[in-house]
């Protein structure tokens, strides 16, 4: 009788391996892949944030935020801050977009400095939040403290910061 059970129980163990290996098969040949993205309320959240982080200390900045794919979602400047302020703080949220990574960081990659649209110039971080990365953030206009876009950098923190635990928690 106790063969007959063992007989029996290893069947239903290879039939729940079988199932559970074609679930696995199944789930990695999905054909679409779902991204988190911004909406564009917390976009403009973390660009106030940036923006207030900025101002609060005097300085006159742009800021922008970009999407995934580095293309403009959010944007604030202030009305003082130098027209130059639009386009630089575009490009180096669409470098930190587009490459993941801070241009603070990259600043010494001198190969990348003719791509089009980039821009190598601290003030960019990348939004990665919980292990996802969302875009980007870019503060253009503050003077540097030791070393150029320090400034913009740490505003562009704040905006981060802004939203971070907003982002975390919104998925329970």
């Amino acid at each position: 009788h106790l063969e007959g059970f063992n007989m029996h129980l290893s069947r239903i163990v290879f039939m729940l391996s079988s199932l559970l290996v074609a679930m696995v098969a199944q789930a990695e040949q999905q054909p679409v892949v779902t991204l988190k993205a911004l909406n564009a309320h917390i976009a403009n959240e973390a660009a106030m944030a940036a923006y207030r982080a900025c101002t609060n200390r005097g300085f006159h900045v742009a800021v922008a935020v970009n999407d995934r794919q580095g293309r403009l979602l959010a944007f604030i400047r202030s009305p003082l801050s130098g027209p130059h302020t639009i386009k630089v703080s575009i490009r180096k949220a669409f470098t930190a977009a587009t490459y993941r990574a801070s241009t603070s960081s990259m600043m010494n990659r001198k190969h990348l400095a003719r791509s089009p649209g980039v821009l190598l110039l601290g003030g960019g971080l990348p939004i990665e939040i919980g292990g996802e990365f969302y875009g980007a953030i870019a503060v253009s206009g503050a003077p540097a403290e030791k070393t150029p876009g320090d400034v913009d950098e740490a505003c562009a923190r704040a905006g981060i910061d802004a939203i971070s635990e907003e982002i975390e928690f919104a998925g329970q």
